[in-house]
């Protein structure tokens, strides 16, 4: 039995090492804010993970309310970055308008220099798209 616990405890120790390096990468590469709160996160999980691991080898129950705390304080940061980051306004798309592939044409503005330094006096009348040549 102790040698079936060994090899468990190895697997487990192993997994959650992978888990909080790529945490850890996603923590550096990013690229929104987002991600790394992501990332924060599953390294939180992978380090209750690790004290639960611990636990189980030892057989200690006393760690039991530091994996609660640790759950806790993973879970409403996580809530509290989402909160925020839904009130933040989004950033303008860099991408142009044209390029958005939504199959609908955007209204195009067209400008019209006329004559600026003569002034006749008589007042035009605007003109709707449709009425110009």
């Amino acid at each position: 039995m102790e040698t079936v616990m060994l090899v468990v405890v190895a697997v487990a120790a192993v997994l959650v090492a992978v888990a909080a390096l790529l945490a850890l990468v996603r923590i550096e590469r990013g690229p929104s804010m987002l991600d790394r709160a992501l990332g924060l996160d599953l390294l939180a999980a992978a380090l209750v993970g690790v004290i639960a691991i611990e636990a189980a080898w030892l057989r200690r129950t006393e760690t039991i309310p530091i994996l609660v705390a640790l759950s806790l304080v993973g879970f409403v940061g996580s809530v509290a970055i989402s909160r925020f980051a839904a009130r933040e306004p989004a950033a303008p798309d860099a991408r142009d308008d044209a390029d958005v592939g939504d199959g609908e044409e955007r209204p195009v503005a067209v400008l019209r220099v006329e004559d600026a330094g003569e002034d006749d006096g008589t007042e035009e009348s605007p003109e709707t798209p449709e009425e110009r040549p």
